[in-house]
């Protein structure tokens, strides 16, 4: 008797344990499908379904800390052609200079005014120089906001006889605020200021 109520003992720690085991792998199971249905969620509700020619297109939505780096880059280098694109029109010089200021404080007007005062824009127009940019990097430091960078770019001075080169550096900092048609990336550049600006190379 004392040997049946042994195994019967022995039996129900089996029984025991094996009812621990199956109800700790349930738990493991049903949090695993938690999360994993939690996942599918969010994904689905990253998905954009666009209707074009009749037909559904899928696109994915993104989060501005996603694309920080790139919208950035490209705020800065558009800013660059704003400003520094010019031909001898004075107004294309308005058109462009008014795009490029509504993507910087006014450390970009003061720049702009010293220009203008100095008679830069008139002797474009006077000499008939077309200005370009190519804007060759942006360094990016998004660790500390606001967020500073560095622009290197190349400058080309474009006259009936000769065409120069200038090697341009600016740099400054980055700040987030509202987008808007003339602020699609949402940025405005601070304390703007040229590090170097000088001629590399003329062309006959």
């Amino acid at each position: 008797m004392f040997q049946q109520l042994k195994n019967i003992d022995t039996a129900f720690k089996h029984i025991k344990a094996f009812s621990i085991v199956l109800i700790t792998a349930c738990l493991i199971i049903s949090c695993f499908s938690l999360v994993k249905s939690y996942q599918a969620v969010q994904a689905a509700q990253n998905r954009i379904y666009i209707l074009a020619n009749g037909k559904a297109l899928e696109a994915f939505s993104a989060g501005r800390k996603d694309n920080i780096q790139v919208e950035a880059r490209d705020h800065v280098k558009t800013f660059h052609q704003y400003f520094f694109s010019l031909d001898p029109d004075d107004q294309v010089i308005q058109a462009n200079v008014s795009k490029a200021l509504y993507l910087a404080d006014g450390s970009a007007k003061a720049q702009y005014d010293n220009l203008r005062e100095n008679g830069y824009y008139s002797n474009l127009i006077s000499a008939n120089i077309s200005q370009e940019i190519t804007v060759d990097s942006v360094q990016l430091n998004i660790d500390k906001y606001p967020y500073s960078f560095r622009c290197f770019a190349t400058q080309k001075l474009i006259r009936s006889t000769s065409t120069s080169n200038r090697n341009l550096v600016t740099e400054g900092f980055l700040r987030n605020v509202s987008r808007s048609d003339n602020n699609p990336h949402g940025f405005l550049i601070e304390k703007w200021n040229t590090v170097s600006n000088r001629d590399t190379t003329i062309q006959h």
